[in-house]
């Protein structure tokens, strides 16, 4: 699943990943873009154990891969 979330202002970005990834099943994967580094997303993540990482992308934005790990 890809979530497109450029052009919206925070909070908005974390929390339709966040709704997103409550959803998905351990070891499933998510792939969001945003216009900037979403740090107040990684912390979350980094608490709940999940697995990211971030591709600088062309136009600027970012491109972060989230695996679901645990439940």
């Amino acid at each position: 699943m890809i979530i497109d979330n450029r052009g919206l202002e925070p909070p908005k970005p974390m929390m339709r990943t966040l709704k997103a990834l409550d959803k998905m099943n351990s070891g499933e994967s998510l792939t969001i873009i945003n216009d900037r580094r979403p740090m107040f997303l990684y912390e979350e993540l980094n608490e709940r154990g999940y697995l990211h990482e971030t591709e600088p992308q062309e136009d600027g934005s970012f491109k972060i891969i989230i695996t679901k790990t645990g439940d």
